[in-house]
């Protein structure tokens, strides 16, 4: 875990029904002293108010590949927290694939050993796919924090009221130290 004043912490968001909310873990991370910058999946543009997100970190969101001449917009990454991660991002980072940009800096952050949390959004159906629960093992293996998000059911558009964004900054915090008197 990381002392987080003042750290800087990439929050990459996916697609999915809850992604909007994705407010109130900058809302809560900014709180906590950290400095925040959003990586989103391409799909997950058409989920985001990307102005409010913009003035909210006062940083760009980043969807895409810059090319070599084009200056980074993001300082680099002491930690990320992957809110909400869907079955897709989640399968496909613990396969290595690495086909936005979400995913590469994903897969880099191993090599990288920046540590990642991750607050899976799923529904029930793919949550009992054999990929799905592979996926997270794998992930676990390589050093990452999932949370415990409940699968909500098919086809509901739901499990909203149960999200938590802010169980990804939890699994980032150091953990407390106990004081003994005499030490």
């Amino acid at each position: 875990m990381i002392e987080h004043r003042d750290a800087f912490l990439y929050v990459v968001v996916c697609a999915s029904g809850v992604a909007d909310g994705v407010g109130e873990l900058i809302a809560a991370a900014h709180a906590e002293g950290w400095k925040v910058g959003v990586i989103a999946t391409p799909s997950a543009l058409d989920f985001v108010d990307q102005k409010t997100i913009e003035a909210q970190t006062g940083y760009p969101i980043r969807s895409a590949w810059r090319t070599p001449s084009t200056l980074q917009p993001l300082p680099p990454a002491d930690a990320i927290a992957v809110a909400p991660a869907t079955f897709n991002t989640i399968n496909k980072w613990a396969a290595g694939i690495s086909d936005t940009l979400a995913l590469g800096i994903l897969c880099e952050a191993y090599g990288l050993g920046i540590p990642v949390a991750v607050q899976p959004y799923v529904n029930s159906a793919q949550a009992a796919h054999p990929a799905y629960g592979e996926s997270l093992a794998r992930l676990r293996s390589m050093g990452v924090l999932i949370g415990d998000y409940v699968p909500h059911k098919p086809k509901s558009g739901g499990g909203r009221e149960r999200y938590s964004w802010t169980n990804v900054l939890d699994l980032l915090r150091p953990p407390r130290r106990s004081i003994t008197p005499g030490s």
